[in-house]
């Protein structure tokens, strides 16, 4: 997994937007804003993420994931990556809280700022709140894993990428 925040200057303030990427297939599977760069700008989408995923492993025991991060581990480690290494997660990042020298986070973090943010197309007025960015990310969430072909998966969005792996691996053999 991947994450990334991006900046938004909003009215003299800043938005701060992370994201959590599951890499196989370039799949948006958590996101945040928040006006302050705290830890759990970062960590909600994790945790986002961990039960969206558990739920479709498990649907019985969905939000088993989602449970307060409690640990006894050294303060000199980081938050999100004692989150990542109790969830068995090798980390996609950088240096803490950055997402520079990750080339899928740039990009996405990009085409968000393009596609969604400097244009009408998920929102048609000046950004006045916290809750106006939060509406235009959660749109183009929606639209980038459902929607939108990419090139590196085939011409398949996320969500059918996803979808052909999963279904190739519990076909039945056929017989000769």
């Amino acid at each position: 997994m991947g994450r990334g925040l991006h900046l938004l200057q909003d009215l003299g303030r800043f938005v701060y937007v992370a994201f959590v990427v599951d890499v196989f297939a370039q799949r948006i599977v958590g996101w945040h804003a928040a006006t302050t760069k705290v830890t759990d700008v970062v960590l909600t989408p994790l945790r986002i993420a961990l039960w969206d995923r558990d739920r479709q492993r498990d649907p019985g025991r969905a939000g088993s994931a989602a449970a307060p991060l409690r640990c006894r581990e050294p303060v000199h480690i980081h938050p999100v990556h004692q989150h990542l290494e109790l969830e068995g997660i090798a980390p996609s990042i950088g240096t803490v809280g950055d997402a520079y020298p990750n080339a899928l986070m740039e990009s996405i973090i990009g085409l968000f700022k393009t596609e969604a943010i400097a244009t009408t197309v998920f929102h048609d007025g000046p950004y006045k709140a916290l809750a106006d960015v939060e509406y235009v990310a959660a749109g183009w969430v929606d639209w980038y894993n459902h929607r939108r072909l990419h090139g590196s998966l085939g011409w398949l969005t996320p969500v059918e990428y996803e979808q052909d792996h999963y279904a190739a691996l519990s076909r039945e053999p056929q017989p000769a």
